[in-house]
């Protein structure tokens, strides 16, 4: 019998997803998506892998990753929070939101915690500009939000992360292994 990794699992895993993919027409963006969700992010080995799997340039493959912002090439935090700083939100006191959370965590100089828990980013625009000030855990909106939200929002992700894992190499592909907080 031969002894597996976690690494190789991902692969696996990784192949199984792509093999679910290989006949639509325009799969690289949900390939790029599943695997994300398998890896957590999209390092070089893992664009070159897909690259030869799909039999498309690994240039192709990078541009992609690199152009739309809900790919990322670096690791991600358990909880990826993403505080919308466009003008709608901005006026509502985003920014405020955003630095208590970077205070919370003791973020500096890097968006991810050292502990792997949060990743706290800025974006341009969620679209929900009606719930100002607005922001997203993993894909969780959360909007009409005050600086009294973060202690509580952060409380809820760190039980959440408490809970015990599931499988997360389920079959089938764009599967998000945990749900966000809700009701904080």
């Amino acid at each position: 019998m031969t002894d597996i990794n976690e690494q190789d699992e991902k692969f696996i895993a990784l192949d199984r997803l792509i093999d679910d993919y290989s006949d639509e027409k325009g799969q690289l963006i949900r390939v790029l998506q599943g695997a994300q969700d398998i890896f957590g992010y999209l390092p070089e080995e893992v664009q070159t892998y897909i690259a030869g799997k799909l039999d498309i340039p690994v240039s192709e493959v990078n541009g992609v990753v690199t152009f739309y912002s809900l790919f990322t090439t670096e690791p991600r935090g358990k909880f990826t929070i993403n505080v919308c700083t466009g003008t709608a939100c901005y006026v509502q006191g985003a920014q405020n939101i955003l630095d208590d959370l970077r205070s919370s965590l003791n973020l500096t100089e890097t968006n991810t915690t050292e502990d792997g828990l949060f990743t706290v980013k800025s974006t341009r625009c969620i679209g929900a500009c009606g719930l100002a000030p607005v922001l997203t855990v993993n894909d969780d909106v959360h909007g009409k939000l005050g600086r009294k939200d973060v202690p509580k929002l952060l409380r809820s992700c760190k039980k959440l992360a408490e809970v015990k894992p599931v499988d997360k190499f389920a079959e089938g592909p764009g599967k998000y292994q945990e749900q966000p907080p809700t009701g904080y």
